[in-house]
């Protein structure tokens, strides 16, 4: 099911920029992070405040048909606003490609989360360095696929 409502695109231009353009070409542009070869999915949410619709580029990390979301904000000492979005509201759309499917974000811990921060990182080893850079443990979601 598509998540419906005003659309309040990122007020950072490269976000912005980028979510159009992976959109517009269905997934076959804007599909790396900016300067790398490196793979993005777009991830539509509700915002935690507004209720307006965001759209947030993550990196692609993806095992047996689950993916994450990992709150880095580059290693930050705060969240990013998407995670308070995912906590509110935790049904999300997912586009990976030209493939789009209806998620629920759900929060890890313990056990579970330690394997899926193994698999972050071996994924994309830039996730070990921004914990490095802060105190605060880096959120992750786990986004399941819904029935």
């Amino acid at each position: 099911m598509a998540l419906q409502g005003e659309y309040a695109p990122s007020s950072w231009d490269w976000v912005r920029n980028q979510v159009e353009k992976f959109e517009a070409s269905d997934g076959a542009e804007a599909n790396t992070l900016p300067g790398t070869d490196d793979p993005i999915i777009v991830i539509t949410n509700r915002g935690a405040k507004s209720g307006k619709i965001r759209k947030t580029p993550l990196m692609r990390v993806e095992r047996d048909g689950s993916y994450l979301a990992v709150a880095s904000k580059g290693g930050a000492d705060e969240h990013p606003v998407w995670y308070h979005n995912f906590v509110a509201h935790p049904e999300v759309e997912l586009q990976d490609g030209p493939v789009k499917k209806t998620y629920r974000a759900r929060l890890l811990s313990g056990a579970e989360r330690a394997d899926w921060w193994e698999h972050a990182v071996a994924t994309w080893s830039t996730y070990g360095e921004y914990q490095k850079k802060t105190e605060r443990e880096i959120p992750i979601f786990l986004l399941e696929p819904v029935a």
